[in-house]
């Protein structure tokens, strides 16, 4: 697969509410918390969700003491479970068919993540061989998103994601690599691994972060205005209000768009092509 397609196929994976039957406002279970200001069990309707699947809050969301919906990104997985699994019919068309819906979109909001991730991946200058791999994985994945609900149920995501991880860990260090050559002076790999890491709230403003492996690491709330995150790794790290002001993370890697809703910025953040600048921050 050449770059272009893969890129086009990144980009591709965002929500479109239009096309969903509000899935992420029913078949979710919320808990009140700082994002959220209610209790809501899985498989019922928000209190705010109207007829039309639209929010009838959306613009005040922030100001209600919704802060999680305004993080929230399926990936596209909720129009594809609205009009591809189940063919346009809504769970109030069909409240037994609205169960299975309820339990297939996590499902598939976990697939288009895993398919985003590995579409990515082919972006990058990698060796031909993983490059086949990551092709060969990304098809599969792509038409898993096109099974029925019982075949999606019985699916084992955790065989999945760890046959893609594997894949996707080899590419990062492929560009991380290359990166840290370009480096004065030899370093070694392991001076930039800090995965799983934690560093809440660190003072990091300004840093030269390149290449620096943050997988699964905690960056709740830490400063890193103004740093320089060119391949970086970012795959299931937790940016919760992380300040990324004046950042550069154009070329870093397995961003989210949820990541970056839940993280702060400003303008001047620099930001991957697939990632949309979210609507509450800084102007």
């Amino acid at each position: 697969m050449d770059n272009e397609t893969a890129k086009s196929i990144r980009e591709s994976l965002t929500a479109d509410c239009s096309k969903c039957f509000g899935l992420c406002c029913t078949a979710l279970h919320i808990a009140a918390s700082s994002d959220f200001p209610i209790n809501k069990r899985a498989g019922t309707a928000c209190m705010n969700l109207r007829p039309d699947y639209s929010c009838k809050i959306h613009s005040q969301l922030r100001d209600k003491g919704f802060k999680g919906c305004t993080v929230f990104d399926c990936l596209g997985a909720g129009q594809a479970v609205s009009q591809v699994t189940f063919k346009g019919q809504s769970w109030r068309e069909n409240s037994d068919s609205g169960k299975k819906m309820f339990q297939v979109f996590p499902i598939m909001e976990q697939i288009h993540e895993m398919v985003a991730y590995a579409a990515e991946a082919l972006t990058y200058d990698i060796p031909d061989d993983l490059s086949g791999k990551l092709g060969k994985k990304l098809k599969e994945l792509q038409g898993m998103t096109k099974l029925d609900a019982d075949n999606l149920l019985s699916l084992d995501l955790v065989m999945h994601r760890f046959s893609l991880n594997g894949l996707l860990t080899s590419a990062s260090d492929v560009v991380r690599r290359k990166t840290i050559d370009q480096m004065p002076g030899v370093r070694k790999m392991q001076e930039f691994d800090n995965k799983r890491v934690d560093w809440m709230g660190k003072k990091l403003k300004g840093k030269d972060l390149r290449a620096t492996d943050f997988r699964g690491a905690y960056l709740i709330a830490a400063d890193m205005r103004n740093t320089d995150l060119t391949a970086v790794n970012f795959i299931g790290a937790d940016l919760r209000d992380a300040n990324f002001s004046g950042a550069d993370l154009s070329a870093s890697m397995f961003l989210t768009q949820m990541q970056m809703n839940s993280a702060k910025g400003d303008a001047k953040t620099i930001l991957p092509s697939y990632i949309r600048r979210p609507a509450h921050w800084n102007s």
